[in-house]
């Protein structure tokens, strides 16, 4: 969030005290012929000054910010009765013809969301359409939630947003310029300087979200978002998926985008699905297998990202604990457990770390070996993403597009020399 975007928020929540004191000094000014002058850079800066405090720090005594009420999750935006018909391009699963109506005009939105203990449970994550888990440094895990289809019918909170990191940059370029929503990100000279490639790629300042500029009311800071408990403030922020929405909309990005100078090349203007390649999923009634458990981890001594999933034939999907008690992983948005309807591991070339910021890197870029569970099976199959604006896309040993089944998806990037999955 911006200093300017504090102090609007200051000022809009302050709005009645903000006219009266106007008011007051503007008879003040009159009496005195401007004798007051020069208490008035002064005052500016000390205001500047403490709202920087107040934005970074929380005093004991500071009042959390809460959303406002049209970012809660309250209602439906949209008419959901109808018979659900049309199918998600992400991940095939149906909805209405009036959601359909209202992604058309929109593009993917992509979050970075934190996963530490102290963080848990998130706020979003049962309405993604697709989710990436890989290690952002020190063994922790992030996520990159893809929202779409799952949140045209509700203002979706998701949360705590934080850093960008180069291979999910990487990943989220397969989606065609994205709405790419974080807080800053790796600036480290180097392979890893996420925020130099976002200028480089010509995403900052269009489809690029990022809540050390954009502020309030696309990011706010939530000191109370766990009920029962304050968070630090590294844990506090939440952003709004039609606050987001808004955003890009003013900027001028719906399903289309700008045209727009990348290094010396211009970029046309175009609908993000042009040129994008989905998944290809089941067309029939699938037989469920009899993998009922997934574990695996992703550095080793680091439980507390220990993954753990269950197969639930009724719902057939998979149900995630984390940790090694394996807890329960909920969205608090809804209190669901999430569940996904595919779970796909990836091996990829783990580096690093390699500054010492702890700054990793993934080779994403390549072909490599990945495992899929869905219906209750277990697949061995292929992974390829020919270069940074391709997706990632599944096949099998014979190089033919492997069917997932429709419903979220989670993929989990390991390193190539993990061993730690266990299915039964």
């Amino acid at each position: 969030m911006t200093q300017t975007s504090y102090n609007n928020l200051v000022v809009k929540r302050g709005q009645a005290q903000g006219k009266a004191t106007s008011s007051n000094t503007g008879s003040s000014r009159k009496k005195r012929k401007g004798g007051a002058i020069w208490l008035v850079p002064v005052l500016a800066l000390a205001i500047s000054a403490l709202a920087s405090y107040l934005f970074v720090f929380k005093p004991a005594t500071m009042v959390a910010v809460t959303p406002p009420e049209e970012n809660e999750n309250t209602g439906s935006l949209l008419n959901t009765a109808g018979p659900k018909t049309e199918k998600c391009p992400l991940n095939d699963k149906l909805y209405t013809a009036e959601e359909r109506a209202a992604w058309e005009k929109r593009r993917p939105i992509a979050v970075m969301v934190e996963n530490t203990p102290d963080a848990r449970p998130q706020s979003g994550l049962t309405s993604a359409d697709i989710v990436y888990e890989l290690v952002a440094e020190g063994g922790i895990t992030r996520f990159m939630g893809l929202f779409y289809c799952g949140v045209q019918a509700n203002d979706t909170t998701v949360a705590p947003v934080r850093s960008a990191r180069t291979y999910y940059v990487q990943l989220a370029s397969g989606y065609n310029y994205p709405l790419y929503v974080h807080v800053g990100g790796a600036n480290v000279a180097g392979r890893t300087n996420a925020l130099g490639q976002i200028d480089e790629y010509g995403w900052r300042g269009n489809n690029d979200i990022d809540g050390m500029s954009a502020g309030y009311p696309t990011f706010i800071r939530n000191y109370n978002r766990i009920p029962g408990r304050q968070v630090a403030t590294e844990h506090t922020m939440e952003t709004y998926t039609e606050e987001v929405y808004k955003l890009a909309t003013k900027r001028g990005w719906t399903n289309m985008s700008k045209e727009m100078r990348v290094g010396r090349n211009t970029v046309a203007a175009s609908d993000w699905k042009d040129g994008f390649t989905p998944w290809a999923f089941n067309t029939g009634t699938p037989n469920a297998g009899n993998i009922s458990t997934i574990k695996y981890g992703f550095w080793t001594g680091y439980t507390d990202y220990d993954v753990t999933w269950k197969y639930d034939a009724a719902t057939n999907t998979y149900q995630r604990f984390q940790g090694a008690k394996e807890e329960k992983h909920i969205d608090s948005n809804n209190n669901e457990q999430i569940a996904a309807s595919n779970v796909v591991v990836v091996y990829a070339k783990e580096e690093g770390p390699l500054n010492d910021k702890a700054h990793l890197l993934y080779g994403l870029i390549g072909t490599g070996n990945a495992v899929l569970f869905k219906n209750g099976e277990q697949v061995d199959i292929k992974w390829s993403k020919k270069d940074r604006e391709a997706p990632m896309l599944f096949t099998d040993n014979a190089g033919k597009d492997v069917e997932l089944t429709a419903g979220m998806v989670w993929v989990s990037v390991v390193d190539t020399a993990n061993k730690s999955l266990q299915a039964n």
